[in-house]
């Protein structure tokens, strides 16, 4: 997560923000991503990530149902 170039929401690639790596002093309703797209722009806060379910291929998948992928930049030398 900290050290994503992008995160993909649903099929949809986001630029991120703000990353913040939950920890013991991050509480429920504290937002840990921000994500921009344009002039969109995506707030998750902790409890929306608590509980994510790793199903793959980098993927996790929300309560909420939408499905997360965290993914950084192929550099090619």
């Amino acid at each position: 997560m900290r050290d994503a170039d992008f995160v993909q929401v649903n099929g949809i690639v986001f630029e991120p923000g703000y990353l913040r790596v939950p920890d013991e002093a991050t509480v429920a309703d504290d937002v840990v991503m921000e994500l921009k797209l344009g002039e969109t722009e995506v707030t998750f806060v902790r409890e929306e990530l608590d509980g994510a379910e790793y199903v793959g291929d980098g993927a996790y998948l929300l309560k909420s149902g939408a499905l997360l992928r965290f993914l950084t930049s192929a550099t090619i030398h």
